[in-house]
């Protein structure tokens, strides 16, 4: 196997190992079940807070977004405003499309080698990649959502009714929540893409796989505690509560198989502020995607230049006169 996801699957392996092991063998239910969760929280926030205002406060000199069409400019030549925007509110419809629909990932193109036609380079939608994408954030965003019922006293309505919905079919007992089943069969495809397809694998690095690893290993874990092993609902109620309300509680009958999928939760949270996953926050910030291209209709100057001496055309004849009189040359003064 390749050490660039052997590594990262060993580690999240030994990780649930460490958590599982530590409360069913040594009995350190407050350590993962209280220090570590209210420590990765910490991590993640104050993670997230140091990258967003470390983005926000970098300076930006250059007009440089990323454009797709054609810019503003004649009137009788037709602007694109939405791949390329010249006010605030083309770049907030832009920004709406990426964020919520993944508009450039949707109109993304993979280059491969034809071999069927002598080598020809061609070009193919990668339609799957953003079916993909799209499923896992949305799936991901539908369970963090729907987890909010352990942390709310009377459950809200709109967690009811996102629950009922994402349980609306209805397989075995307990029911099925698809978001938690779309959620690992979209990893899985991200994973296997990265894993099999050889120009993906070339760039990827373990860092790259570990976050996926990750989720697998929290959804496959969640998965399981919900319909193949029996877990005290009632008791992971209480404490989650308790963490909520910051008078937290440890109560009996919860296993290690759910503190460990609580340490591995933990670990994403506290990792993500160092990873990739900062999209999250980085997608607001980016230069390439809110910024409008106006460059024709105003004039940006780089507030980095210094000041720079000028050398007139009167200053520069006054150095070289007699010269340029000896090279027959114009001059404005003879003397």
């Amino acid at each position: 196997m390749n050490q660039k996801y052997l590594i990262p699957l060993t580690t999240v392996f030994l990780l649930f190992l460490v958590a599982y092991t530590g409360v069913e063998g040594a009995g350190l239910h407050r350590f993962f079940g209280i220090v570590i969760p209210y420590l990765a929280v910490l991590a993640f926030l104050a993670g997230f807070v140091y990258k967003v205002l470390g983005w926000a406060s970098s300076a930006v000199p250059f007009r440089i977004p990323t454009t797709c069409g054609q810019q503003k400019s004649l009137p009788w030549i037709k602007q694109n405003c939405i791949d390329n925007p010249d006010t605030s509110t083309g770049v907030c419809l832009r920004m709406v499309l990426e964020i919520f629909l993944f508009r450039s990932l949707f109109r993304n193109t993979k280059a491969a080698f034809n071999r069927n036609e002598s080598n020809k380079l061609s070009y193919s939608w990668e339609i799957f990649l953003w079916i993909g994408a799209l499923a896992f954030h949305y799936s991901f965003l539908v369970v963090i959502l729907r987890h909010f019922r352990f942390f709310t006293s009377p459950v809200p309505s709109c967690i009811k009714f996102l629950e009922y919905m994402d349980g609306i079919v209805q397989l075995g007992l307990p029911g099925l929540f698809i978001s938690g089943a779309l959620l690992l069969a979209a990893t899985l495809f991200l994973l296997a893409r990265r894993i099999f397809d050889a120009k993906v694998t070339y760039i990827s690095q373990a860092a790259d796989y570990f976050p996926l690893f990750l989720i697998i290993g929290i959804a496959v874990s969640g998965l399981s505690m919900r319909y193949f092993t029996k877990v005290d609902i009632v008791g992971i109620k209480e404490l989650t509560m308790g963490l909520a309300t910051f008078s937290p509680v440890i109560p009996k009958g919860v296993g290690g198989l759910f503190y460990a999928h609580l340490f591995l939760v933990s670990i994403l949270f506290a990792y993500f502020p160092a990873s990739k996953l900062m999209h999250l926050g980085g997608i607001f910030l980016s230069p390439t995607r809110n910024m409008a291209n106006n460059t024709r209709a105003k004039r940006h100057v780089n507030p980095w230049n210094y000041d720079v001496k000028t050398h007139t055309y009167e200053e520069y004849e006054d150095h070289f006169r007699e010269k340029m009189i000896e090279a027959g040359l114009p001059v404005d003064k003879e003397e």
